[in-house]
């Protein structure tokens, strides 16, 4: 069992490597974004062309988690003594004999591999630099700020960063209460979805009288788009499972469930590797530091139910049944897993929890609102330039995170509405885009945090298609133990059908409105709660979309296919046949040199024609 004083002597040892204080270190990104790119290659490349250039003493290549900015892997990162980090992006094995040869022997940045050489060369910052650009410049890492920086499958590196002294500050010198007030006293909120503070949740299943309590990490991130718990679990596991083990002493439990879902498997092989490193140092198990604390974590795996993402549906899959929501009260604080006491949070929240108790209270506070403290992490996605993981302080603007942080919408489009909290959440149009983003201005303009998804639209997303696209995800990961959500959603979709096919009426607008209140306030658990809500935020700042599908049986948008036309601009016309060599319906007449035409009776709106032409001459309407 690893004693304080040996913790001590890891960190010392490792500080020197992790943070190149006394020699280089190459990162590269191996998280799920950067191997899909290709990551796995360059690690070798790097590994295997330092060991033949004979620089292994001073150059030491790691894997780590995801760095951020996802769009530009695979990533790899050179750390120096002394200097600011350098950023290649979108590497190869090729290009990482280039760096080995002319940078980490000739000590010359290889300039056009940068990150700065391909986004912020005319900015007046270090263009190599990651940090430098203004993806990162408004960022505040608190749950990532191991992720990119250690080797996730090292629990020496994450000892390096304090890792596992604030469960022995926790153990060694607090209270569980005063754990607890801690939590309470830093504002602390759940990062799932319903904001719920994360103090007052441990306060209940602490006052909870029982010969057994259990405390589970929801790692079912199952929005469209959310990949902000898997980077965490694939960058930094360490961090929840000390996080867990706090959270176990001061609710009084000795054991742990992580819901992760199958889909996930680097991160499911990474926690187990943390785990099984935590019990060979004795940092989970028996007698913990030597003071009678008893804890330990297992992994449940999810087979990807959007559902199970609710608290009571989660607990219930876990104990090995059908994922299905339970009626609440009684709340799992009072009686959950097996039904004994149990606290449910998320891997976000869990991730800021050591650094608070090393930090304390007052330092988490200070950042984010007045009702919404600290951090928040978002997949930023959609039409957006800079894609990938960002971590920004409570009330940052969606403008600050849509202009300065995403790098505005791409080609010259207009931002149209961002969408937050996935399925659950609502569309914040572009008159809103100087709102703070914050728990409560979210839910005032209809839409909700969620677990951090922003997707981004510019001005050719049909907002009627973009709720129907929600909503069928909604009514195919519906458990439909309650009919509001299994009957009421069904029914909202199969107006929203009717509009985008054209054949809609006025009086559907009522229809949805009605239903869409019936099934948010009859549902049993938050997902049928939850599921108009884009709907209901479409039709409130877009119902002129909605007027459009029905009264002029257009989409202003052009993207529902049954309200779609094509027509050829004759004076824009090159007379090059191309249109008419792709059309796999025949409808359009012409010969080359001559002007083309479309037949709308025969045209099938396939969008082949809009496509290859490149001279514009092709319109939609």
């Amino acid at each position: 069992m690893k004693s304080l004083n040996e913790l001590q002597a890891i960190k010392e040892k490792m500080q020197d490597k992790v943070f190149a204080k006394s020699g280089i270190r190459v990162v590269v990104g191996m998280a799920t974004c950067g191997i899909a790119a290709g990551a796995r290659p360059v690690l070798a490349a790097l590994v295997d062309g330092v060991a033949k250039a004979g620089i292994g003493e001073r150059v030491s290549v790691k894997q780590t988690g995801c760095i951020g900015i996802c769009q530009y892997e695979p990533v790899v990162e050179v750390h120096e003594p002394g200097k600011e980090k350098v950023t290649y992006v979108k590497m190869t094995a090729e290009k990482a004999q280039k760096v080995i040869e002319q940078h980490l022997v000739g000590g010359q940045i290889v300039e056009e591999y940068t990150i700065g050489a391909i986004t912020n060369a005319g900015d007046a910052v270090k263009p190599t630099t990651l940090t430098g650009t203004r993806f990162f410049k408004k960022q505040c890492r608190v749950a990532l700020r191991n992720c990119g920086l250690i080797d996730p499958e090292n629990i020496d590196e994450y000892i390096a960063t304090d890792g596992y002294f604030a469960l022995a500050k926790v153990l060694r010198e607090m209270t569980p209460e005063d754990v607890i007030k801690t939590m309470l006293d830093s504002g602390l909120r759940g990062r799932g979805g319903g904001g719920f503070p994360t103090g007052r949740k441990w306060s209940f299943a602490r006052a909870s009288v029982s010969d057994k309590k259990y405390v589970v990490c929801n790692a079912d991130e199952g929005d469209p788009g959310a990949f902000m718990d898997r980077s965490v679990l694939e960058g930094d596991p360490n961090s929840v499972l000390e996080a867990m083990a706090i959270a176990g002493y001061a609710i009084g439990a000795d054991e742990g469930w992580i819901y992760v879902r199958a889909e996930y498997p680097i991160a499911v092989k990474r926690l187990n590797i943390a785990i099984a490193q935590a019990r060979e140092y004795g940092l989970l198990g028996k007698d913990i530091f030597g003071t009678g604390f008893n804890f330990d974590i297992h992994i449940r795996l999810g087979a990807g139910a959007f559902v199970c993402g609710e608290e009571t549906a989660l607990l219930t899959s876990i104990e090995g049944n059908r994922g299905e929501p339970r009626l609440r009260p009684p709340f799992p604080a009072v009686k959950g897993l097996w039904g004994k006491p149990t606290i449910v949070n998320n891997v976000e929240t869990f991730a800021n929890i050591a650094q608070i108790i090393m930090k304390g209270a007052d330092w988490f506070a200070a950042m984010g609102t007045e009702r919404s403290k600290g951090t928040k992490v978002f997949a930023l996605g959609g039409k957006i330039n800079n894609t990938g993981l960002v971590e920004i302080p409570m009330g940052t603007t969606l403008r600050e995170i849509v202009e300065e942080i995403g790098g505005g919408v791409p080609n010259g489009k207009k931002f149209k509405a961002a969408q937050t909290g996935g399925p659950s959440g609502g569309c914040i149009p572009a008159s809103l885009i100087d709102t703070p983003i914050d728990y409560d201005n979210l839910i005032k303009i209809g839409s909700m945090m969620g677990s951090g998804g922003l997707i981004v639209m510019d001005e050719d997303t049909c907002m009627v298609d973009l709720a129907k696209f929600f909503l069928e995800f909604i009514v195919d990961e519906s458990c439909g133990k309650c009919a509001p959500c299994r009957i009421g959603t069904v029914r909202m979709l199969e107006i929203l059908n009717k509009i985008t096919s054209g054949n809609g009426e006025m009086e559907d607008l009522d229809r949805l409105e009605e239903l869409a209140n019936y099934v948010k306030n009859a549902s049993l658990c938050g997902l049928g709660q939850t599921a108009p809500n884009p709907v209901l935020s479409t039709l409130r700042n877009f119902r002129d979309e909605y007027v459009a599908h029905i009264k002029e049986k257009r989409c202003p948008a052009g993207v529902c296919k049954n309200l779609l036309s094509y027509e050829i601009v004759a004076d824009k016309c090159k007379k090059c046949h191309m249109c008419a060599k792709v059309c796999p319906a025949g409808a359009i007449s012409g010969q080359v040199k001559e002007i083309h035409s479309i037949d709308k009776t025969k045209c099938i709106k396939c969008g082949a024609c809009f496509d290859t032409c490149k001279f514009g001459a092709i319109i939609k309407k």
